[in-house]
């Protein structure tokens, strides 16, 4: 299943993300996903896998242009000429000579004036060929009007937190309205069970209703909720390492959920975030530099 993006560019809907993927699982991940049908993959500068990300996709033997690659510039290299050099090291690391989608990983509300030198940085890699697409990552509509204000072309995608009990409708309806495409990290809610990330939180996966929807279908609740995803046109990045989890998660493409399944899912939403809040200053954090190798 593809999306076409508000540029023409074709993009894979579903793709295996690899945040906090060790490195050395990462290349194994990525072949066993290129192995089992994907063919979009989602790294980013601040994982630190972004060359076991190259080398699993080298190692599939699969033409460059059949592996749709994305990935996003961290903060540490916000800014006109920095982020030029961001793709560099992107580039290097991945081992190819072209992105199809670079996409900028905060807004950083803080320091939006870099922010904003930063995408105008993407509008050049656009007009010279060197990315595909462009866009922005955990984007608020705030940020996004800002954004487009002080720039000329329309982000392709905007990848935000997004799942049953987080399903972000503000930030959907801002998207659609631009022609944005909403790509969903955390897509299964694994963000709800991520050791670290906060206490008495409530586990998506094990939530009842999406257990009656799973049982009804004869899926597991991961795949119903990749499904919901789809059959609403978003783009989904669910993460694994498990070769079986893997497959199993590219296994969404057999059957339908009914708009009753459908609307029994959006009514999870409590609307609480579970990862870090966008317009929070995080400075120790943005100010992790990303090596050059």
């Amino acid at each position: 299943m593809d999306i076409t993006l508000n540029n023409g560019v074709v993009m894979p809907a579903l793709g295996l993300g690899v945040f906090q993927s060790p490195p050395e699982e990462t290349t194994a991940a990525v072949e066993a996903a290129l192995a089992a049908g994907y063919r979009h993959i989602d790294t980013a500068a601040a994982y630190g896998n972004e060359r076991e990300v190259g080398d699993g996709i080298h190692n599939s033997r699969l033409d460059r242009s059949d592996v749709f690659i994305e990935t996003k510039v961290w903060v540490s290299d916000y800014g006109y000429d920095q982020t030029l050099l961001a793709w560099e090291k992107a580039t290097g690391k991945l081992g190819v000579d072209y992105l199809d989608l670079l996409i900028l990983h905060q807004p950083v509300p803080s320091r939006f004036e870099k922010t904003i030198a930063a995408y105008k940085a993407l509008e050049t890699l656009l007009a010279d060929g060197r990315v595909r697409a462009i866009g922005v990552s955990n984007f608020m509509p705030h940020h996004l009007k800002q954004l487009l204000a002080a720039t000329d072309i329309v982000p392709a995608v905007n990848q935000v937190e997004l799942h049953p009990y987080f399903s972000q409708p503000d930030v959907r309806a801002a998207d659609a309205e631009h022609g944005i495409t909403t790509q969903a990290w955390s897509p299964i809610g694994g963000i709800t069970f991520y050791p670290g990330w906060g206490e008495d939180r409530k586990n998506v996966m094990q939530d009842p209703a999406i257990a009656a929807i799973a049982e009804v279908q004869g899926k597991t609740p991961a795949q119903v909720m990749l499904r919901w995803h789809l059959q609403q046109g978003r783009s989904a990045i669910p993460k694994s390492t498990n070769p079986a989890r893997i497959a199993e998660n590219f296994d969404v493409f057999n059957f339908d959920l009914s708009s009753d399944e459908l609307a029994a899912i959006d009514a999870l939403d409590t609307g609480v975030r579970n990862g870090p809040d966008p317009d929070l200053s995080r400075d120790q954090w943005f100010d992790v530099s990303v090596p050059e190798a």
